[in-house]
C-alpha cells in the first residue's frame, strides 16, 4: 500500500527548498557583482592612491589592509588575490620620503592571503609567482630586552628582494634581509632568511638549499622526472581540447588490446588464411 503522504508539507517543503535555491543564487550573482565593482585598477583605483599601478594589474576584492599607498608602486599586469596586505611603513600616516618602499615588477602574482609588510625597500623582480598565505616583511619583533614585552621592543627591519622568475610556496615567510636570486624556489612553509643564489631550490624552517642548478651538471640532485613539454602557441583551445578526447579514447583502446577480451566472451568467426582456402578449392 502507498504510505500516507502529507500534501500540505510535501509542497511547504518543495517551496522552501526553491525559496533557498533561488535566494543562493541571488547571492553568488550579487557577490561576483561586488567582486567585478570592488576590484582595484588603474583605471579604477577606488579609495587608494597608489605611487604607481600599471596598465593591466588588478587587486582582488575584497582587498586586506593597504595603507602607505603613495610608497607603494606596482608593474603592469600583476593579480594580486584576495585579502592580500600591502603596506608601507610602520602604520599609516607616515612620511616615507622621496623613494618607493614597496615595489613589485611586471607580472607579479601574490596568492590570496599574503602579507607584504615593508618600513624600509621590499623589491619583487618581474614575474614572481606566490601561493597563498605567502608573508613577506621587511620588520621582525627583537626580544633583547628581557623586562620589556616582546611586542614593545623596537623591531629589526632590513631590506628584501625577491629575484626575478621566482616561485614562493604556499605558507612560506620571507625575514627581514632574506635577498633570493634569479628563479628561486621556495618550497610551501619554508621560513627563509639570508641570501638565496640564483636557479635554487630551498626548504625546511630555517630553509636551506636542498637542490641547484650548475651550468658544468645542470641540477644536482638530478630532477626526478623530465621536464613538461610547452603547449605551442599557435595551439588553440579546440585543438586542446580535440587532442584530449583522441588521446582518451587511445588510452582506452590500447587498455582494450592490453588485458584482452573479458572473461566469458565468445569469440567471433576467424576467417582462414588465404593460402589454406585456396588449398581446399584446388
Amino acid at each position: 500500500m502507498p504510505k500516507n503522504e502529507n500534501v500540505f508539507f510535501s509542497a511547504a517543503a518543495r517551496a522552501g527548498a526553491w525559496r533557498h535555491r533561488v535566494a543562493s543564487r541571488l547571492v553568488h550573482a550579487g557577490w561576483r557583482r561586488l567582486q567585478s565593482a570592488g576590484a582595484v585598477t588603474a583605471a579604477r583605483p577606488g579609495p587608494y592612491r597608489f605611487g604607481a599601478i600599471g596598465h593591466g594589474t588588478r587587486l582582488a576584492f575584497p582587498q586586506g589592509t593597504v595603507f602607505g599607498e603613495p610608497w607603494i608602486h606596482l608593474g603592469e599586469y600583476c593579480i594580486i588575490g584576495e585579502q592580500v596586505t600591502l603596506t608601507a611603513g610602520m602604520m599609516p600616516g607616515l612620511d616615507l620620503g622621496p623613494e618607493p618602499i614597496l615595489r613589485l615588477g611586471n607580472g607579479v602574482v601574490l596568492g590570496r592571503g599574503s602579507h607584504v609588510v615593508a618600513s624600509v625597500p621590499v623589491v619583487f623582480g618581474n614575474d614572481v609567482y606566490c601561493g597563498p598565505y605567502v608573508y613577506v616583511t621587511s620588520d621582525n619583533h627583537s626580544y633583547d630586552d628581557t623586562a620589556q614585552p616582546v611586542g614593545k621592543q623596537w623591531p629589526r627591519t632590513a631590506p628584501v628582494e625577491i629575484g626575478a622568475g621566482s616561485w614562493l610556496g604556499s605558507g612560506c615567510v620571507i625575514l627581514p634581509g632574506a635577498r633570493l636570486g634569479r628563479n628561486v624556489v621556495v618550497a610551501a612553509g619554508a621560513v627563509v632568511r639570508g641570501e638565496v643564489p640564483d636557479f635554487a631550490v630551498v626548504a625546511g624552517a630555517p630553509a636551506r638549499i636542498v637542490r641547484r642548478w650548475e651550468p658544468e651538471t645542470g641540477w644536482q640532485p638530478p630532477l626526478r622526472t623530465p621536464a613538461p613539454v610547452p603547449i605551442p602557441d599557435d595551439v588553440t583551445p579546440d585543438q586542446l581540447v580535440a587532442l584530449r578526447v583522441l588521446d582518451e579514447r587511445l588510452g582506452a583502446r590500447l587498455t582494450e588490446v592490453l588485458q584482452g577480451p573479458p572473461p566469458g566472451a565468445v569469440p567471433g568467426p576467424q576467417q582462414e588464411p588465404a593460402n589454406e582456402a585456396l588449398d581446399e578449392r584446388s
